[in-house]
């Protein structure tokens, strides 16, 4: 075992040394990813149950037009995103990583009970729509601020030549959130009938989190500080200045962000897909979201590994490539054989290619950045990123699929992918940058 394994790094007294000074145990940093998969758990959730939750909230005279709604207001989610990631991300490069974190994980705590607990609109009216746009302006306040401190802690927290592998946690944890989320979907489509699963079902996973949060939260304020020294810049500053000296990483990041972010969205929205478009069971539909929730994970973790061996842009290319060429001829056997089998496998393809894109970007782009800049920097990117493209994705689908077929959602693919890729191939190799400087 040699002496930058993870597991040697800890034999002293459970702690390692990361790239910097500070002692950081291993536990902690598993503390990190979880709160991070919890609080997607939370945001995709939503995702998951969105024909249900449709109808519930947005009861607009068809499926269609409820499930437009739906989605619409799963997408607002994304718009407060920048924000987060601007108010949140300064914040962590202020006064740490830690106090950020906690910040994140305790805002999304108040929009997940909204949702959770709001009456339908046959109860309430109006009102019961409007409390869940708030909610989801808040979730998305909160996720837009979590991915830059904790991608940075990551980074900042791994022994040497092993930053891959620790950051690629912080995309596997969003493969975790997926499973447990689909899991739970599957309990509760198994277990209730239609008309209970769209009376109250949905809200299940909702109060499940609830439970979990003050736990992770709890855990949380058990973590190390990987910020060595706090800015004594404002917030303003801070922002300013990423957006002054990182203006060109900024926007290659972003368009990074653009593929990943669109294929993720393709992703989650399998469900919806298999269950308005194929006219599958709500079940098998949950089933290929944690089939794909599972690729996720797994292949999240081949990507940081890889990453660590081979460098960062081969790992982020060539699996887009693949997706590009494969996306619409599974899509095409897919839409023709509406088989439960073909669901599962273009799930499952069309989740680990974007996976290993994604994880390998969120330990390039974090490391790309000046420590005093890093955490508002990526929460920016990410930010950015996920609203202007994985905020409407859901929206576009569902509009493509009325007007162009079943299909459609692969062609978007290939187009937002060829331009993400050009800006893959102008990034640095971050392999050897020092993360400290």
């Amino acid at each position: 075992m040699n002496n930058n394994n993870v597991a040697t790094a800890t034999m002293a007294g459970g702690a390692f040394t990361g790239a910097g000074t500070t002692p950081v145990p291993v536990k902690a940093v598993a503390a990190a990813v979880a709160g991070n998969a919890l609080e997607f758990y939370d945001f995709i959730v939503y995702s998951f149950f969105a024909v249900y939750i449709g109808k519930t909230f947005f009861p607009l005279g068809s499926e269609t037009a409820s499930l437009l709604a739906s989605v619409a207001v799963f997408g607002v989610g994304f718009f407060t995103r920048p924000l987060g990631g601007v108010l949140i991300g300064a914040f962590a490069d202020k006064a740490g990583r830690r106090a950020a974190m906690i910040l994140t994980v305790s805002l999304i705590t108040v929009g997940t009970l909204g949702l959770a607990a709001t009456p339908s609109y046959a109860s309430i009216g109006i009102a019961a729509p409007i409390i869940v746009l708030a909610c989801r302006l808040l979730q998305g306040l909160a996720l837009g601020g979590e991915v830059g401190p904790a991608s940075s802690m990551l980074i900042e927290a791994a022994p040497s030549g092993k930053r891959g592998i620790y950051a690629s946690w912080q995309f596997a944890s969003q493969g975790i959130a997926v499973v447990v989320g689909g899991l739970m979907g599957v309990l509760v489509s198994w277990s209730l009938s239609p008309e209970d699963l769209a009376a109250w079902g949905w809200r299940v996973p909702f109060l499940l989190s609830l439970a979990l949060i003050p736990i992770a939260l709890y855990i949380r304020r058990s973590l190390p500080e990987t910020l060595e020294k706090p800015s004594d810049k404002s917030g303003t500053e801070i922002v300013t200045s990423v957006v002054r000296q990182q203006a060109r990483y900024l926007t290659l990041g972003i368009l990074v962000m653009l593929g990943t972010t669109v294929s993720t969205q393709v992703g989650n929205y399998m469900t919806t897909y298999a269950i308005q478009t194929l006219k599958l069971s709500p079940t098998l539909a949950q089933a290929a979201t944690v089939l794909g929730g599972t690729a996720t994970f797994v292949f999240a973790l081949i990507s940081g590994y890889l990453a660590d061996k081979y460098g960062r842009k081969h790992v982020m290319i060539w699996p887009r490539v693949l997706l590009l060429l494969a996306i619409v001829p599974l899509f095409t056997w897919l839409s023709d054989s509406k088989d439960a089998s073909v669901l599962l496998l273009v799930t499952a393809t069309i989740t680990a290619l974007t996976s290993m894109t994604g994880a390998a970007s969120l330990i390039a782009i974090p490391e790309m950045m000046p420590i005093a800049l890093r955490a508002t920097a990526v929460s920016l990117i990410y930010a950015v990123g996920a609203t202007l493209f994985g905020g409407t994705t859901q929206f576009i689908i569902t509009w493509l699929i009325g007007v162009f077929g079943a299909v459609a959602p692969a062609w978007y693919v290939v187009g937002t992918s060829i331009i993400s890729l050009v800006a893959m191939a102008m990034l640095p190799e971050t392999r050897h940058y020092d993360v400290r400087r």
